[in-house]
């Protein structure tokens, strides 16, 4: 089975997939003081509560914009899992050509959002993902990853509000039943939500008049259901695109993978196959 590991400014996603279909996904606040040990007493006892067996674990990954936590991402692989992870990096085969003026820039979250898209659904794309930042990447017909746009997220945006507003309360993400808010609450949740959908909305019409095609939109992130809900733009809604990414990336460079003890190369030589 193959670990995969989502690092973002945010959280830490973990999920486990068996060749055929993820097992189990669990998350973490992201804290570049938490150990290695630490993950694992959180995640191996979560890992056999739903009936997965740590030690089928035979490979694993790691994508991450958050350098300071790599360090303990990677010891727990080595130190718990036996395994040696393969991180998310340029030294990787993506198959991917970056069409950007600065390719050590781009985040590894958005390359990999571009690289499962692009499998996943085929044709250009817009990706939206609605994370600690809200980002737009452009993927043409071949593959390409050709730039995109980086707007403050939602989240970002609330807090942003509530700190520098004296009488501004922090409120909840959420879809209000009417655009006019008839509270402060109410108006703060409407302007969220309606003015994320326009943006949104907005920079995919500029996207789309630029590239001179109607390509797909795809929106991933926690929230992408919520704000699905509030425009017709989004042609497919994927909340795991960037584990798939990783997944991809992982079948893309296998041969890449070492096992790290005679027990680990044994349980290698008996796995499924990550392509399959």
């Amino acid at each position: 089975m193959l670990l995969v590991i989502d690092a973002g400014n945010t959280n830490v996603v973990f999920a486990v997939h068996d060749g055929t279909a993820w097992c189990g996904r669990w998350r973490i606040s992201t804290d570049d003081r938490r150990t290695s040990d630490e993950y694992a007493s959180w995640l191996l006892g979560l890992m056999e509560r739903v009936g997965l067996d740590p030690a089928a674990i035979n490979h694993a990954i790691i994508g991450t914009v958050v350098p300071a936590v790599l360090y303990d991402l990677r010891r727990f692989c080595r130190s718990w899992l036996d395994v040696e992870p393969l991180v998310a990096n340029n030294d990787l085969d993506w198959d991917m050509e970056v069409l950007v003026d600065q390719p050590d820039e781009l985040g590894a979250d958005r390359r990999l959002n571009g690289l499962a898209a692009h499998r996943l659904y085929a044709g250009p794309l817009v990706v939206v993902d609605f994370g600690t930042a809200t980002t737009f990447d452009v993927i043409d017909q071949q593959g390409r990853y050709c730039g995109g746009a980086i707007a403050p997220g939602v989240n970002l945006s609330m807090d942003a509000l509530h700190q520098a507003a004296a009488r501004l309360p922090r409120v909840s993400v959420g879809r209000p039943a009417e655009a006019i808010g008839r509270s402060t609450s109410v108006a703060m949740r409407s302007g969220l939500f309606w003015g994320y959908v326009g943006l949104v909305e907005g920079i995919v019409r500029q996207i789309r008049a630029e590239m001179n095609e109607t390509p797909k939109v795809v929106a991933t992130g926690g929230l992408a259901p919520l704000f699905s809900e509030g425009t017709a733009f989004f042609d497919e809604v994927a909340p795991d695109l960037t584990l798939d990414g990783l997944r991809f990336l992982a079948q893309q460079n296998e041969q890449r993978f070492i096992t790290t003890s005679p027990e680990r190369l044994v349980r290698s030589m008996t796995h499924k196959p990550l392509s399959t």
